[in-house]
């Protein structure tokens, strides 16, 4: 029997965290082993607290479980060893180049609408497409800064009545956060999908309906003045951040479903 391989009696702060993304991805300690092409052996080691792992190797293992950049940092410290990765406000001159991408992006989707959000789903940028979306909110507290596109999106005062797939369209939100939530395991989108799930009305979970097995992706059907209009979406993260700032903006465009949805965004975007 390989008695290295058996779980620890006990286990250093580290080699906790590292047990814990494991699990998280669904990765053995052989698996994890063979990825960063180490022994076995000496991986329990680390875990067990038997070996203090070098910060290279914080890193590497790390980089083998695809640890975002935030939490990379936070097995840095455990181990005993400073931060790797600044985390800079939005307004930092050194962001600045990153800050044009996304406007750029933004801009460049026109006339059909994009936004860019941070961690927690608060709004850091939109387009001008954006702006008629977010006229006649009856809560207008939602509106006030940080606004959170969730929120905004789910709640009653919010867009919610004007989204003739509610049901789908919220229980699909809210799988995404959850999903999001299970590998950063962040407590403010733990309250923040509690209180998307206490809305009038939502479900339970946000296990999503079964799809139309005819459609390419879960659609946004909202109404906006007298059209229904009809989006997909996808989703930019910067490719290869060194800041974690940086690595939790993400960019959200959104694109016709339709031939009828893009000609009334191109005439809104005329007027």
């Amino acid at each position: 029997m390989n008695t290295a391989a058996s779980a620890p009696s006990s286990t250093s702060p580290v080699g906790a965290m590292l047990r814990e993304w494991r699990t998280r991805r669904r990765m053995s300690q052989l698996d994890l082993a063979s990825e960063a092409e180490i022994s076995q052996r000496h991986l329990s080691f680390v875990e067990s607290g038997r070996a203090a792992p070098s910060r290279e190797m914080v890193l590497h293992l790390a980089e083998q479980l695809a640890v975002p950049l935030r939490q990379r940092n936070q097995l840095l410290l455990a181990a005993g060893y400073a931060p790797s990765f600044n985390e800079r406000p939005l307004k930092d001159p050194s962001l600045a180049p990153a800050m044009r991408a996304v406007n750029l992006v933004l801009k460049g989707h026109e006339p059909y609408p994009a936004i860019a959000v941070d961690r927690h789903w608060n709004l850091i940028a939109g387009n001008a497409s954006i702006g008629p979306f977010l006229e006649d909110i009856a809560e207008q507290s939602l509106l006030a800064p940080p606004v959170n596109v969730l929120r905004l999106s789910l709640h009653p005062g919010g867009l919610a009545p004007r989204i003739l797939n509610l049901n789908e369209w919220r229980a699909h939100l809210i799988e995404r956060l959850k999903r999001q939530n299970d590998v950063v395991a962040d407590p403010a989108l733990a309250d923040l999908e509690k209180e998307l799930l206490s809305y009038p009305g939502a479900p339970r979970t946000g296990r999503p309906p079964q799809p139309d097995p005819m459609a390419i992706a879960h659609p946004l059907r909202i109404r906006q003045g007298g059209a229904i209009l009809s989006f997909i979406s996808t989703i930019t993260v910067f490719g290869t951040p060194l800041d974690v700032t940086l690595s939790e903006l993400a960019i959200e465009s959104f694109f016709p479903a339709d031939e009828e949805t893009g000609a009334a965004l191109r005439s809104l975007a005329e007027k």
